[in-house]
């Protein structure tokens, strides 16, 4: 019969009765309430505004079929007892307890409280989160040697091994450490998994291993300068008051722990020879042998607990206001980081191949994921309903022989079916965006009405009567995208102001009227006389000469979001020779067109940087010209005056048609928001043999060239499944540029969700598919601004799946992100 416990324990491991109260003080209380059962003295249950402990009522009968599947199973003896928790969107659908805790050596009712030992669930619960902490603070790279980290493990032919293998169980490592050699301790353990031999060559197949995880606890241990227990409760459970969670449970905790088999000590390390029921001990025994702390066993938690570390993994890593882990770190774990058509489909720690009742998944939708554990656990998600569910089991109790292979999956069936079938004001469809990715609520099609106007640096500027600018001699870095809200050009405005002394025009790539394509010669503007200095021809900086006699430059506009887009490039070295000349440089700030959220691609080598990638940063950077300037002072120490006009209203949320502002043109061939949202991904392929639509009425939106077979390339994209795009053959004579007056066959991109679509990705699967259609004529090599190295390079050549290599920049985009904040306007 299902019981419920009233009884509320919130007690830290590795806190001892002296010091609970001070650890308990560290976690932010949003809220507590009184449990009116408790037979003592009241005590304060922790709870957050990101999680509720109180089962919702609505679904606990239309989830009643979960109770005969678990009371069928207990009858059969395939387990003594259980605690089964589904949840999602902050709140409990259901939780109950079944059975019995223990057995023998005297029997004792199950309880939601019950502390089980979660064995495998160690690997995805405690060590690959704080793997991947390590990463986003920079001390840990995924495709860095293992050895980099753990001197010596190159022995044996390891020395290849990356710690992303590690957590993707492709290292070629053998299943488990053997356990027929008399060895004990934590430092034997790793001696041991030093000493292995690979069974095959990294990144051949998917072998499951403890070892894998054993090394990943000594890397979180060699580089944080802290034991994965420890570590995990400083960096993880304490911010999730996750008051039950750790290694090792002390004495006090023992009414609680589920017990699981009889061990016997010439077998497994414990006991004495007659045997003894394990009860805190860890089960597994190379854990135990390692004194309980390992990275593949030892971590013993409540069902509860395990409800908060999920939540935040819905949240995208967010808990009770706090960020125990990025969006882009909880992304990188759940998504195949091997062939998605393989046997078997492994995240960072995760496996998605856990779709029990979903099928195929949809494309562009994430896949079910989660992990089991020996004992009998079980964590699994739906990051696309935002479902999880919790199983916890001692099905070894007492004598090894309980099995719940065919459970695990019919709770998760029952609790799926049952919620699939409820409103939608309840649960969101399958066909929703995932919980893990925000960005679709952040970034709306229509804005409410009522939504203020944006008003850009010049309209601002105009709105303070030109204060900053009163009694300067000005120099203006503009074109044809300098214009007010309604339409006067920024030249004109400060020729006009009071106060203000308008002497020199800069133009960029394209010149003054945005419509040169190549080199652009100086002239004078026609409308104000003054002298227009080219900085895209003979000068790409301005010289002493040009900037004699002004005071302050300012520069306006519109970028249009890619770090190869040269505008910002000019900008900089405007800044730089400003600085040699002590004068100041004002930039009036202008939206991002396609968001100031969204960031993607390889960071540019530094080695690289030049016109086209001034500052090491990923294709998609997500800032602002104004947010550029800043980053640019402050992390190449520039030495110059600088101020930015804000722009009002903006939102980093904003597409450029949220904004209400007239679309202008930034250069010749981005001739709407379709295209530049397009070009960061196609315009990094340009330099290779194909046309992307310069020349015609669509530039990068299609691509092709007169070699290419336009229905096979389209069917062959299509087949990809790439997110927010899709292909139709298409055949195009560009009148300049690549291929002029040539016919080529192609294929035109109809962006079908642009919150979904990733254009650097688009611009990686477009290249290997033509490398793989067309190895001898296609010049995949000069794709260096895309692919980066030579290794990037010879994976595509050697057939790897593009996804691979588009993962592999999670790393550079969370950096990224990291160094930026400081530098954010919006």
């Amino acid at each position: 019969m299902a019981q419920q416990s009233t009884a509320i324990r919130p007690a830290i491991f590795r806190c001892d009765s002296n010091r609970a109260a001070l650890c308990r003080s560290s976690f932010a209380l949003t809220y507590s309430f009184i449990v009116s059962t408790l037979v003592a003295a009241a005590v304060s249950l922790v709870v957050t505004q990101s999680f509720a402990s109180e089962v919702d009522s609505f679904y606990v009968g239309r989830l009643g079929h979960i109770d005969e599947l678990v009371q069928t199973a207990i009858r059969d003896r395939r387990l003594p007892g259980a605690v089964v928790l589904v949840g999602g969107h902050n709140r409990i659908y259901y939780r109950k307890a079944f059975g019995k805790r223990a057995l023998v050596p005297s029997m004792e009712p199950m309880t939601v409280d019950t502390i089980f030992d979660l064995s495998s669930l160690t690997k995805v619960v405690a060590t690959t989160p704080s793997i991947m902490l390590l990463v986003e603070q920079g001390r840990i790279r995924l495709d860095s040697p293992v050895a980099d980290y753990i001197p010596g493990f190159h022995r044996h032919g390891k020395s290849a091994i990356t710690v992303r293998q590690l957590l993707t169980h492709t290292s070629g490592l053998r299943p488990g450490l053997d356990l027929s050699a008399p060895w004990q301790g934590y430092q034997q353990a790793i001696e041991q998994a030093l000493e292995e031999v690979p069974l095959l060559q990294p990144d051949r197949r998917v072998i499951y291993s403890d070892i894998n995880f054993v090394v990943l606890g000594e890397v979180v241990r060699r580089v944080s300068g802290m034991r994965l227990d420890d570590f995990a409760r400083v960096h993880l459970f304490e911010p999730l008051g996750m008051y039950d969670t750790g290694f090792n449970p002390p004495a006090r905790f023992r009414e609680r722990l589920a017990p699981s088999q009889r061990c016997a000590l010439a077998a497994d390390a414990c006991g004495d020879s007659h045997g003894v029921v394990l009860r805190g001990q860890v089960n597994d025994p190379t854990a135990r042998r390692m004194g309980g702390v390992a990275g593949h066993a030892g971590l013993f938690s409540t069902a509860d607990d395990l409800a908060r570390y999920c939540q935040m993994l819905l949240n995208g890593g967010v808990y009770a206001g706090k960020q125990i882990l990025s969006t882009l770190t909880v992304r990188s774990m759940i998504i195949p980081w091997t062939p998605l058509h393989g046997p078997k489909v492994r995240g960072l720690g995760w496996n998605l191949d856990m779709k029990y009742e979903t099928g195929d998944c949809q494309p562009g939708n994430l896949r079910p994921f989660g992990h089991t554990g020996y004992t009998g656990t079980l964590l699994w998600f739906d990051p696309v309903s935002g479902v999880y569910v919790v199983f916890l089991a001692n099905r070894l109790h007492p004598d090894g022989k309980g099995d719940v292979t065919d459970l695990r999956p019919e709770i998760v069936k029952a609790a799926v079916s049952a919620l699939s079938r409820q409103p939608a004001s309840m649960l969101p469809s399958r066909a929703g965006q995932a919980t893990v990715f925000p960005e679709k609520k952040l970034m709306p099609e229509t804005l409410p009405k009522g939504t203020p106007p944006v008003l850009v640096g010049i309209d601002v500027l105009q709105s303070e009567n030109f204060a900053r600018l009163q009694g300067k001699r000005v120099g203006l870095l503009t074109n044809h995208s300098g214009r007010a809200r309604n339409g006067s050009r920024t030249i004109d405005l400060l020729q006009a102001a009071d106060k203000v002394r308008l002497v020199a025009l800069f133009s960029p790539e394209h010149g003054i009227k945005g419509t040169v394509e190549g080199p652009v010669p100086s002239s004078l503007d026609e409308k104000t006389g003054l002298p227009i200095y080219s900085l895209y021809g003979k000068q790409r900086r301005p010289t002493a000469e040009m900037l004699s006699g002004i005071d302050t430059v300012v520069v306006d506009l519109q970028n249009v979001g890619a770090r190869f887009y040269s505008y910002m490039t000019t900008m900089a070295y405007i800044m730089e020779e400003a600085a040699m000349q002590k004068i100041s440089v004002l930039v009036l700030d202008r939206p991002n067109p396609i968001n100031g959220i969204q960031i993607e691609g390889p960071t540019l080598d530094r080695m690289d940087t030049g016109f086209t990638g001034y500052f090491p940063m990923p294709i998609r950077h997500g800032l602002t010209m104004g947010e550029l300037a800043l980053l640019f002072k402050g992390e190449n120490n520039m030495q110059v005056e600088l101020d930015v006009v804000r722009m009002r209203g903006w939102q980093r949320k904003y597409w450029y048609d949220h904004t209400g502002l007239p679309w202008v043109n930034p250069s010749p061939n981005i001739r709407s928001l379709i295209q530049a949202m397009l070009y960061p991904g196609i315009e990094a392929i340009e330099e290779t043999n194909i046309s992307v639509g310069r020349g015609t009425e669509a530039p990068f939106e299609q691509i092709g060239a007169p070699w290419i077979d336009g229905v096979r390339l389209a069917a062959e994209l299509n087949a990809r499944a790439i997110p927010g795009v899709s292909f139709y053959p298409v055949s195009f004579m560009p009148t300049s540029s690549t291929y002029a007056a040539e016919k080529c066959q192609g294929v035109f991109l109809r962006v079908t969700d642009r919150v979904m679509l990733r254009p650097v990705w688009l611009g990686l699967e477009v290249a290997a598919t033509l490398y793989r259609l067309y190895p001898e004529k296609y010049s995949i090599d000069a794709a260096r601004t895309l692919l980066t190295t030579q290794r990037a390079l010879a994976l595509i050549k050697a057939g790897k799946d593009p996804v691979r290599l588009a993962q592999s920049w999670f790393v550079d985009e969370a950096r990224w992100r990291d160094l930026r904040k400081k530098y954010l306007l919006y």
